[in-house]
């Protein structure tokens, strides 16, 4: 640029001046709206918690039954939702029942928009039901109580869809997630699929210098603490202080970015804002004896996994117990329940992925990248993939051989093969995993154990110490009245008073905003003080988000250190050189049933007709490839109507599976022997029961390399090798890298 074309000082100034005033009043018209939206958020709060049931579901619903009705009342209800205009629900589909955390904030959040959980799992065709709760628990409610109720809430599910082709599939969000686990391993017989999302069942599992909420109880002491808020609260714990924790985790996003978000784009993202916040800021109450047991039992005391939760009944909480498949969704980016909380139950259960068999459990994991805790159950995104792919191939994951799997997703294009079998717009698969894939997202070392151990027994001692010498006084001078006013001025719920309408300051912003919004004047995206201000609102992320990362770093340091110390463990009557417990060994009840169930098996391996020798041999071609696809199973389907023939139900379908995997699992070379004296001597029969296996093991893929000669050998085991009839299936199977889905 010349000095001729550069511009003259005053038109610099001209433009910056121009620049400066367009920047004001964008500003002062933002300000103005954005506290419009604060007033808004308030007097929304307030007439949500007015309500005798709140709750953010988008849906209309039926009551079926209100569990304060109940024997053993609880605050809970069971509701059927009602599809909307447009959606149509097969009645022989599986029903599915939402189970909403109550961590603090009140129901609603698995369906308060179309795309959530409800909206795909009805858009795939299924029921649906929904699990919520009232804002106060009944007395001398419990969790254990909360739990037979809610195995009534599907025993009338399951009572009302006699015709349904499979048990509920039951979607357990965060703390609802480890809850339908405990239920699942004490009625195991109720469940279908279970899908849990964001929930931690190992509480102790992480990994160094990330995710530092597994040291909170053992740096405040314990659950003391617990103790002390529910006594203040006269025998309720207000879930305010939950929600408050979680707020504590991300001190960026609750101090600036959440309101720095709604401020710079004000005009767009006022209506979400407001939608969310109606969920976020519907705080409940649990009884002390709740979050009590919460504390001691999982978060501090870890006895999930290790099978030492015991309810009154002297019945043992075991996961092991679980025969239905459980499906479990976890992210990287969730800094409340990491990957490690969400999987490591699996290392403290079962020795390896053949013990996982030997229960006949199936389990399938997905990990996603990024998104946060509360983006697995919110985020739309999430339920456009991931819950949408869920709820179209839950009888997919029903029907999975035992063993461990990690579902996966590939966008659906144009180059994909047999795409008209795709539900949605994801490839599902599940493939094979071991162990080693879950320890290698990290797993403590025997030092991390006993610094966990060590801080357990603390919380033990400091907790006996509270009920024993702190606990009277302060119930004798708790009143409910003086409970009532701590909640009321608890720091949460004092920033709707102060920006509500009743606030004499905010009753006329409200005019202010609407004259602000009838005369919009937006700046130029072009404006460099626009520019300042997204520079400005990043320092001010990052020096929080580096004041976070100093006191995580310092937390996890002083718990090392403390609970780390071999003096420190000693004088908590701890070994410092002890070893992790040993994993639990098979009872002597499920060891004899397994050996009886072994010996019915082996003597079953020659029973059955071709549909068992179709199934077998899928099951030992689809092997060597190691994962299912969807596509896979809507072929199967599309077949069983082509060929006709009697149906098998879905449980029926998934029982001969079972047995069939077992067999082959227990001695293949036997089972494989066997087929030929399954078949029929009626040559078109073999025909057209090969012809339907290779149109499904060829839906995903073309049938190549080991799977292409694991093809001949179960072809030359029909009988088929040279027909002519079926040349062309010899042909293709002849060469291990010759495709073979032309037939």
């Amino acid at each position: 640029m010349t000095s001729q074309d550069a511009p003259a000082p005053k038109d610099l100034l001209s433009s910056l001046a121009a620049a400066s005033l367009e920047y004001m009043v964008d500003a002062g018209q933002r300000s103005v709206l954005f506290l419009d939206v604060l007033r808004r958020r308030s007097d929304q709060y307030e007439e949500h918690i007015a309500q005798t049931a709140p709750h953010v579901l988008q849906y209309a619903a039926e009551l079926i039954i209100d569990g304060r009705t109940l024997e053993e009342p609880v605050n809970y209800a069971l509701v059927r939702i009602i599809p909307p205009d447009g959606v149509a629900i097969d009645r022989n589909r599986r029903p599915f029942i939402v189970v909403d955390p109550r961590a603090g904030h009140g129901p609603g959040i698995g369906g308060f928009k179309a795309d959530s959980e409800i909206g795909f799992a009805m858009k795939a065709g299924h029921p649906c039901y929904f699990v919520g709760f009232l804002p106060d628990p009944m007395p001398g409610q419990t969790i254990e109580r909360i739990a037979y109720a809610e195995a009534q809430f599907i025993e009338r599910v399951i009572s009302l869809h006699p015709e349904a082709d499979g048990k509920p599939c039951v979607i357990g969000n965060c703390q609802a997630g480890w809850a339908i686990m405990i239920l699942a391993s004490l009625r195991p017989e109720l469940f279908g699929p279970l899908i849990i999302a964001g929930a931690p069942l190992a509480y102790w599992a992480g990994v160094h210098g990330k995710n530092p909420m597994r040291y909170l109880g053992g740096i405040l002491g314990g659950s003391w603490l617990t103790a002390l808020t529910s006594d203040l609260g006269a025998g309720k714990f207000d879930g305010a202080w939950l929600v408050q924790n979680f707020e504590n985790q991300n001190p960026s996003n609750t101090l600036w970015t959440k309101q720095y978000n709604v401020y710079s784009n004000v005009d767009t993202e006022a209506k979400r804002y407001l939608e969310f916040e109606r969920w976020w800021g519907g705080h409940v109450n649990l009884n002390a004896e709740e979050i009590q047991f919460i504390v001691d039992e999982l978060f501090i005391g870890n006895n999930l996994a290790g099978g030492k939760i015991v309810m009154s009944d002297g019945k043992k909480v075991d996961l092991r117990n679980i025969r239905s498949p459980i499906v479990v969704f976890c992210s990287e980016g969730d800094n409340v329940t990491p990957p490690q909380q969400a999987l490591d139950w699996i290392l403290d259960c079962y020795a390896d992925v053949d013990e996982i068999r030997t229960y006949g459990q199936t389990i399938v994991y997905t990990v996603h990248q990024k998104i946060g805790h509360l983006g697995i159950f919110v985020s739309g995104g999430v339920a456009r993939k991931e819950h949408a792919e869920f709820s179209s191939n839950i009888d997919l994951i029903d029907v999975l051989p035992p063993g461990l799997y990690e579902a996966t997703f590939e966008p659906k294009g144009e180059d994909t093969t047999h795409s008209e079998l795709v539900a949605g717009e994801w490839v599902m698969r599940c493939e094979a995993r071991t162990l080693d894939d879950i320890r290698a997202m990290g797993v403590n070392s025997p030092e991390d154990y006993r610094s966990f151990a060590a801080a357990k027994r603390a919380s033990e001692l400091n907790l006996a110490a509270y009920q024993r010498f702190v606990q009277p006084w302060i119930k004798s001078m708790v009143t409910p009245q003086a409970a009532d006013l701590m909640r009321t001025i608890h720091p949460l719920r004092l920033q709707y008073e102060a920006f509500s309408s009743r606030n004499p300051w905010m009753a006329a912003v409200q005019p202010i905003a609407e004259e602000a919004h009838n005369n919009r004047k937006p700046a130029s995206k072009d404006n460099p003080l626009l520019s300042f201000q997204e520079l400005i609102s990043k320092q001010i992320v990052s020096i929080l988000d580096g004041w976070r990362e100093s006191q995580e770093a310092l937390s996890e340091a002083i718990f090392l250190n403390v609970y780390g110390s071999p003096a420190v463990q000693a004088a908590l009557g701890l070994d410092p050189t002890a070893e992790p417990p040993a994993r639990r060994e098979m009872s002597a009840t499920d060891r004899a049933f397994l050996d009886k169930r072994i010996a019915e098996l082996k003597s079953k391996i020659r029973d059955g007709g071709v549909r068992e020798a179709a199934i077998r041999s899928l099951l030992y071609i689809g092997s060597a490839r190691g994962m299912v696809d969807e596509r896979s199973i809507e072929a199967l389907r599309q077949v069983r109507r082509k060929y006709g023939g009697p149906q098998l139900t879905l449980p029926e379908f998934k029982s001969l599976v079972r047995e069939q995997f077992f067999m082959l699992l227990l001695d293949e070379q036997a089972a494989l022997d066997a087929i030929p004296s399954l078949l029929p001597d009626d040559i078109a029969a073999k025909r057209t029961a090969l012809a339907m296996m290779r149109e499904v093991l060829s839906a995903g893929a073309e049938i190549t390399g080991e799977r292409a000669i694991r093809l001949q050998r179960v072809t030359a085991l029909f009988g088929l090798e040279g027909d002519s009839g079926h040349s062309a299936a010899v042909d293709g199977a002849s060469d291990p890298n010759a495709g073979a889905s032309s037939v």
